[in-house]
């Protein structure tokens, strides 16, 4: 994913809630996570991601809570091919993974999100909830930095989504329906490098 249009910020702030419920759905499964299936599915406006969400939902439901988070940590924790860390797929551990992290920690600080030390800052949920928290809106600081994030998110999501979708995994629905929200707030226009 080499480019991409120009971003809709006011279209991209409307759908605060939609990311935000896409990051709690990619966070680790609490007891609660079947109970808020019906409270976070009224959030999505888009048929096409509430499709892609339902679907997620139905599979996810045949599983026992135990097998839910088993799912979740197999996925996400032990398998480098479906890591939630979006620069991984691309620099993996090399030194400029680590400055691409630095300049996420930066933007994040610089918009009023103060990210907890015990996640790095390429974490998809945390992106996703900086999208819905994060006080970037009619902030003219924001282009090139929204701009970044959002290619970080685009790029890491593009090869998760190959991987969750070559293993089936129920959780290639919500990447896709992300992927999905992401490409609604994009204006198609000419071509930005997006990742540097």
């Amino acid at each position: 994913m080499g480019g991409f249009g120009v971003i809709n910020y006011a279209l991209l702030d409307e759908k605060r809630a939609v990311f935000g419920a896409i990051s709690a759905v990619l966070s680790y499964p609490e007891k609660r996570f079947m109970n808020d299936r019906f409270l976070l599915e009224e959030t999505f406006t888009n048929p096409k991601t509430l499709e892609l969400i339902t679907a997620f939902w139905e599979e996810i439901s045949a599983l026992t809570f135990g097998e839910i988070t088993e799912t979740y940590v197999d996925t996400f924790d032990f398998n480098k091919k479906t890591t939630l860390y979006m620069t991984f797929y691309k620099f993996e551990d090399a030194r400029e993974r680590g400055q691409m992290l630095a300049k996420l920690k930066v933007l994040y600080e610089m918009f009023g999100l103060l990210p907890d030390d015990a996640e790095l800052t390429d974490y998809l949920p945390l992106m996703l909830e900086f999208i819905d928290a994060g006080d970037w809106y009619m902030d003219e600081r924001s282009g090139d930095s929204i701009e970044l994030l959002i290619g970080v998110i685009e790029d890491g999501s593009y090869h998760l989504l190959q991987a969750l979708e070559e293993a089936g995994n129920p959780y290639r629905f919500v990447i896709e329906a992300m992927r999905n929200e992401l490409r609604v707030c994009v204006k198609q226009g000419e071509e930005k490098q997006h990742v540097e």
